[in-house]
């Protein structure tokens, strides 16, 4: 009699894989990080004076200290996320097979794109503050240049997905390709590009908060003098803000995206 069977023995052989694969990377990733149990242990009562240290907040530091430094993480933020749109703008058009039709183009402005995505934000401040120093210019071209890769990765996926009817109109009336990006592919991945721009904006505000730790100017340099100052109030204080501004980005965008989109 035949019998009914979920999965082929192929299937059950390569799920058997997966799984071992799976298992056998936690045990590996479990011993080399060297786990110890009395820290692990020992970490509620560790949060707790932590948070103990911490109050009251330090409210009256704000003017003086978190108001500035707040200023400028926004900054870096927002004007790193226009230099990278406008830096992966053009590379976004080059990527995309059905506007750039050349293979060797595409495939370096997809090294450009992995080799942007490749590298951490914190990464690409580390070495901005070896080139031009401390400050709000390293943060600002490290949020610019990690975020080339994202935007203009799914700006390149929004153009290839673009209806050919009125762009092959366009094309045989002559047109001129600044034309044909405007009247044909414009219209179409705006909505696309919008919702990239603000989703990359959201994130970069983020990320800004913690470029101050390795010296890219922000908030986050604020929190790293209070913290190497064992200053846990006013510690306290910079956490609230930034946990503030990130909601209020979060909020921003949203109804940003409702309203344009």
């Amino acid at each position: 009699m035949r019998t009914w069977e979920r999965f082929t023995l192929m299937e059950r052989m390569a799920r058997f894989t997966v799984y071992f694969v799976v298992v056998a990377a936690i045990a590996a990733s479990v011993q080399s990080i060297e786990v110890i149990p009395e820290f692990i242990t020992d970490a509620p009562e560790q949060v707790m004076d932590m948070l103990r240290r911490m109050w009251p907040i330090a409210w009256g530091f704000y003017p003086e200290g978190v108001h500035e430094a707040l200023i400028d993480s926004l900054h870096i933020a927002t004007l790193g996320t226009v230099l990278a749109v406008l830096m992966a703008v053009p590379v976004a058009f080059l990527a995309a097979k059905n506007v750039t039709r050349n293979a060797a183009l595409n495939y370096v402005a997809k090294l450009i794109l992995v080799s942007a995505r490749a590298v951490n934000t914190l990464i690409w401040a580390l070495f901005f503050v070896a080139v031009f120093g401390p400050g709000a210019l390293a943060g600002t071209l490290a949020i610019a240049f990690h975020s080339i890769g994202f935007t203009g990765k799914l700006l390149g996926e929004a153009l290839e997905e673009a209806n050919r009817g009125s762009i092959e109109a366009l094309e045989a009336s002559g047109a001129p390709w600044i034309s044909i990006a405007l009247k044909g592919y414009w219209p179409q991945v705006r909505p696309a590009f919008w919702g990239i721009v603000l989703f990359r904006w959201d994130i970069n505000v983020r990320e800004s908060a913690v470029l101050g730790l390795v010296g890219a100017g922000g908030i986050g340099m604020a929190l790293d003098t209070a913290l190497n100052l064992f200053q846990w109030e006013r510690a306290a204080m910079i956490l609230v803000a930034i946990f503030a501004v990130v909601l209020a980005a979060e909020v921003a965008t949203t109804q940003f995206r409702k309203r344009i989109l």
